[in-house]
């Protein structure tokens, strides 16, 4: 078989095989993502070896992640984080702060290097909001005050992690320099506020210009345009491509087609998104867990995660009642797309050893398998439903 043969033969393992996994594990009430990262595992090298980690596979799996972080973004309207009550920003800090700590001393203590330390650290902080919702959803408690504030504590949750990434990712020389360190936190921070106050301003102002292109789709077009070239700036100052993309979607959440844009960007992100996942699953190497302490060490990780947002969103939210706050803290242990999206930076960045990406991999998949049952133990059903404010 030639070159090109090779190449579609693997991107069609990659695509079928993750789709297919995706759909059994959606059918044993598990997201379709735990599908996806096992046909990673199961068709990449430390197993039956039919895809590889080339240059290729990686930048298709680059870009389903920049679109996928894109479609979030849509879906995140600037005005909505704006805002959300003080209980939901605390739990969404308080929540990105203990599990960052929690897995940055453990790794300290360990004696692993700082940088590697970090990265777990980051990887931990972020909960996948996707997951709860849908679990919400199934057991019909959307309307519930504890619902809201998770779902909104989420969102903040995820654009903490991704500063946390945007700063961790500047770390590849794998020393820390805390004027560095300042400055890209500060570039970050202010790339993220500049496009949630003016990126819609600005793109609102162009809109009628847009609207005259002959082309079909034109807004569609312009935001395509939008996430890569915010996508290139991001990497430009240092930080995550998705970074940019996460904002460029944000910045058209408000646009007059938001609903047309939604629906043009979801068919691509569904398109490219399984390759993300399923090469963050082949780049995990099975054999690392016979080495000594690899075991323990993951479980470790495991349950300071769930514990570092059991009690960092629960402290957060204990002015709604201890019972509110549970479910707030069991809601938000899910860890998804941006705890993988970290790992994958720092092994690509070569900060982390294939042991501690593999570690954190697991405590991805742990951790989502283990909050659907919990939710659905302390949340209340429909009749319980008790919609109150969250302010």
């Amino acid at each position: 078989m030639d070159n090109s043969g090779k190449i579609l033969l693997e991107l069609f393992l990659m695509f079928a095989g993750g789709k297919l996994l995706a759909e059994i594990s959606e059918r044993l009430r598990q997201p379709g993502v735990l599908g996806e990262l096992l046909a990673g595992v199961l068709l990449g090298p430390s197993l039956l070896g039919l895809i590889h980690a080339t240059e290729l596979n990686h930048g298709i799996a680059e870009m389903g992640a920049v679109f996928l972080l894109f479609t979030v973004g849509l879906e995140t309207r600037p005005s909505d984080l704006l805002e959300v009550g003080w209980t939901a920003v605390a739990v969404g800090t308080l929540g990105v702060a203990l599990p960052f700590v929690f897995g940055f001393l453990y790794m300290e203590a360990a004696g692993h290097p700082t940088v590697e330390s970090i990265f777990i650290g980051a990887a931990m902080v972020a909960t996948s909001v996707g997951i709860t919702a849908r679990v919400l959803a199934d057991m019909g408690a959307l309307s519930t005050r504890s619902a809201r504030v998770i779902l909104a504590a989420a969102v903040l949750d995820d654009i903490l992690g991704l500063l946390v990434l945007a700063v961790v990712s500047s770390l590849s020389t794998g020393e820390i320099h805390y004027g560095q360190l300042l400055t890209v936190a500060a570039e970050a921070v202010a790339f993220t506020l500049l496009i949630i106050f003016f990126g819609s301003r600005v793109i609102g102002r162009f809109q009628p210009q847009v609207e005259k292109l002959r082309a079909q789709n034109s807004a569609f077009i312009l935001s395509i345009i939008l996430c890569l070239g915010l996508s290139l700036a991001s990497v430009y100052i240092g930080i995550a491509a998705i970074i940019g993309a996460f904002l460029s979607g944000l910045a058209f959440a408000d646009h007059s087609e938001r609903w047309k844009l939604q629906e043009n960007a979801h068919p691509l992100s569904e398109f490219l998104a399984p390759f993300f996942f399923v090469m963050l699953g082949v780049q995990v190497n099975v054999k690392t867990f016979a080495e000594p302490g690899i075991i323990s060490m993951a479980a470790v990780i495991c349950i300071l995660a769930i514990i570092g947002k059991l009690v960092g969103c629960g402290v957060g939210a204990l002015r709604l009642g201890f019972k509110d706050a549970l479910r707030v803290g069991v809601g938000m242990v899910p860890r998804g797309e941006v705890g993988l999206i970290v790992a994958g930076v720092g092994l690509g960045l070569h900060t982390i050893s294939d042991a501690v990406y593999s570690i954190v991999v697991v405590m991805s998949i742990v951790t989502t398998l283990v909050a659907p049952p919990l939710l659905r133990i302390v949340m209340p059903l429909k009749a319980e439903a008790k919609p109150q404010s969250s302010t």
